[in-house]
């Protein structure tokens, strides 16, 4: 039987076959990839450094490395992007964006061409309101799960990710060809409200459902006929938005990625999407039981 937050064999059965074979290697043979895998996901979960994992994951540096071993040789992408593939997915999105605090164990990774280590920018970390911190930027299908994430450091602002998390979509198919790039729609805050996102979405054929902000709304009263009408606004379609918030909300309770401890924004990355992928293997479409 397994433990709380570790693989069931259902679970196992998904993922198996996207881990690299298990033959032994030069110098000794290797921990079962379960055994490491449920590691990774309690270390996740808990939010423990690598150093306190429980000894019945293994020696903790083998846990850590093939956590690394799969981000650099894209193993976890190939997991989550199956999970995308092979779920029904509604391609009515939504966007929305988080501030995650960083320890401050998070904080002083080497910056290459950057002689200052307190120059954090580079690995994704900012200073906003609430201190160091990192935003995670989400695009989320009707369903409420993860379809493209972004990080940026705390301070930037969301508008100029709508393209770049439009970019990222790669829906693949049951059998070969190419991924489907484009979702039907994009429901946001008034955060995304711009002309640039409104003449992209409009482009591209997609649905824009974002209330127009106070301003902006006021700078095209006051230029009169040339302001143009308002842009299409449905309150239905709107009210679906809180479902990227409900994903975030289930990504939190995974403590790794409610605060980031890790300094490499590659790492914290793969924290996210490992949370992504923890949610895809145990959450329905609306009615998910916590991670």
């Amino acid at each position: 039987m397994s433990r709380r937050f570790e693989l069931t064999d259902a679970e196992w059965e998904q993922i198996k076959p996207f881990l690299p074979a298990t033959e032994p290697r030069r110098g000794g043979r290797w921990r079962d990839h379960r055994q490491v895998l449920n590691g990774i996901l309690f270390g996740t979960r808990t939010g423990v450094p690598w150093r306190d994992l429980p000894e019945r994951y293994g020696p903790w540096r083998t846990v850590y490395k093939r956590f690394r071993r799969w981000e650099a040789d894209g193993t976890w992408h190939r997991i989550e992007a199956h999970l995308i593939g092979t779920q029904d997915t509604d391609l009515h999105t939504q966007i929305d964006s988080t501030a995650i605090r960083a320890h401050q164990h998070a904080a002083g990774a080497w910056k290459r061409g950057h002689r200052n280590r307190t120059h954090d920018a580079p690995q994704g970390i900012g200073r906003s309101r609430a201190g160091l911190s990192t935003k995670v930027h989400t695009l989320a299908d009707g369903n409420g799960r993860n379809l493209a994430t972004a990080l940026t450091p705390g301070q930037d602002g969301d508008a100029p990710l709508l393209a770049v998390l439009l970019g990222r979509v790669r829906i693949m198919g049951p059998g070969a060809g190419r991924p489907r790039t484009r979702v039907r729609g994009v429901s946001a805050d008034k955060a995304y409200s711009s002309r640039a996102n409104r003449e992209l979405l409009r482009k591209k054929g997609m649905k824009c459902t974002i209330p127009e902000r106070e301003d902006q709304k006021s700078n095209r009263k006051a230029r009169g006929r040339s302001g143009g009408r308002p842009p299409a606004f449905d309150r239905e379609a709107y009210r679906d938005r809180n479902r990227v918030e409900r994903l975030m909300d289930r990504r939190k309770q995974l403590r790794a990625v409610a605060t980031r401890f890790d300094k490499l924004a590659s790492s914290y990355r793969v924290t996210v999407r490992i949370a992504d992928i923890f949610i895809r293997l145990r959450a329905s479409p609306d009615r998910s039981r916590a991670p």
